[in-house]
């Protein structure tokens, strides 16, 4: 059984950094891609980032990209998003997902996702 568990997130300043952890267990990194998902309240989930099995491939949403980077550590089996330059719309529970179905590449469409974290709290505001 698969078990994401994310951590790092917190307030933060506009333009400060923040970096997200997604820790995972029952399945090593080489079975699925991961992803990033954002929901603000009131609002739809939104795919932030994504990187393949292998972490060949990564994805970004232009709402981010330049901003944030997305890496995995195999030894460790975790997945990092380094988010800078933090905005107040960036502002959202973080939650990391799992995408079994994707072999050589990642998408941040999430309706792809069928495994998630319980999300991790982000607030950027001064």
């Amino acid at each position: 059984q698969l078990q994401l568990v994310e951590s790092g997130g917190g307030l933060v300043q506009p333009g400060g950094s923040l970096r997200l952890s997604c820790g995972a267990s029952g399945y090593t990194l080489d079975y699925y891609a991961i992803g990033w998902v954002r929901q603000a309240p009131g609002k739809e989930r939104e795919g932030v980032s994504c990187i393949s099995r292998g972490g060949g491939v990564t994805k970004y949403a232009d709402s981010v990209k330049g901003r944030f980077t997305i890496t995995a550590d195999n030894a460790k089996n975790t997945v990092y998003l380094q988010m800078n330059s933090l905005k107040p719309e960036d502002t959202a529970v973080y939650y990391c997902a799992a995408d079994f179905a994707s072999v050589s590449g990642c998408g941040i469409t999430v309706d792809r996702y069928i495994h998630w974290g319980q999300g991790t709290q982000v607030t950027v505001s001064s």
